[in-house]
């Protein structure tokens, strides 16, 4: 039997799958509402295969890359988790400061794609850190089903405080310029805002498709905004109108991109969500942010 095409697959598939990986359907009920769309020839097995992540085939910068230096470190996290373990990466054969990029992960820990995105950090030329907010509970169980869960067992305001750890642990990096920012997806769009409000150093922030911090908070922000939405995403969306009135009330420097027709999740290129030209797109500018904000 063929592979579904994501040209074949409804929006509602899409829709469902979001429900789910955001806890808000559990995978019995998940899979008894796809079975609705196993038709023409696709099952709900072949479904469920097809919406679930491909980590092994969609690393773009591989553990071994010889082009960067990438190591796990552990940092002090005393109001959050205690003690955090983090991926390290930097350019390889590196000797001069760079600026440091914080990279945060979604609802279900420091998986492979996160990694991978750190090392894509290094790549473009910084010191980047991804932190793993599960490490408290064992760390990345492996899978994102059982990630999921061990994050829903954390505060979300701990984890908060793990994160800003991080970025004063790579701050103070002997190879960090002294300034760092933040890129996060999902959770960690969330994370990136609130990192805005409660940081006043922080350099720069870059939240995809992340919920919005709190406009009674928005005067806090120092740090200028990049901010990437994805167009059928209405869950997160809705947030945004009164966030950008806040932000243009308060005078702060963002700007904000919306990718037609992607879906939540469209950077990550490991699910059927993916969208290669907007991802590309969005990470050109992540980037040039960055090497803007940072030096």
């Amino acid at each position: 039997m063929p592979a579904p095409r994501k040209e074949d697959i409804r929006q509602e598939v899409f829709d469902l799958y979001d429900a789910y990986a955001h806890n808000r359907l559990t995978r019995s009920d998940f899979m008894q509402n796809l079975s609705a769309y196993a038709v023409g020839g696709l099952t709900v097995a072949s479904l469920m295969s097809f919406l679930m992540p491909d980590y092994r085939g969609a690393l773009q910068v591989k553990p071994d890359d010889p082009r960067i230096t990438a190591r796990y470190v552990e940092y002090p996290s005393p109001k959050g988790g205690g003690t955090i373990r983090a991926l390290l990466c930097m350019p390889k054969d590196n000797k001069k400061r760079l600026g440091g990029v914080v990279v945060v992960h979604e609802n279900r820990g420091l998986n492979p794609h996160i990694e991978d995105v750190g090392r894509r950090a290094a790549l473009a030329g910084f010191i980047s850190l991804a932190p793993d907010a599960l490490t408290p509970l064992g760390g990345y169980p492996g899978n994102d089903d059982d990630g999921r869960t061990l994050q829903s067992k954390r505060d979300r305001d701990e984890m908060l405080e793990d994160f800003i750890a991080g970025f004063e642990y790579l701050k103070k990096n002997e190879l960090c310029n002294g300034k760092a920012g933040v890129v996060g997806f999902c959770f960690g769009g969330w994370i990136s805002n609130m990192m805005a409000v409660r940081v006043p150093d922080l350099a720069a922030a870059v939240p995809f498709y992340g919920g919005q911090a709190p406009a009674e908070e928005v005067p806090k922000i120092k740090a200028p905004l990049q901010l990437h939405y994805a167009d059928l995403d209405t869950r997160v969306n809705e947030g945004w109108p009164a966030y950008e009135q806040a932000l243009k009330e308060n005078r702060k420097e963002y700007v904000a991109y919306f990718y037609p027709a992607t879906n939540h999740g469209f950077h990550n290129d490991t699910t059927p969500r993916y969208d290669k030209k907007a991802a590309g797109l969005a990470w050109q500018r992540t980037v040039t942010f960055f090497k803007e904000k940072l030096k």
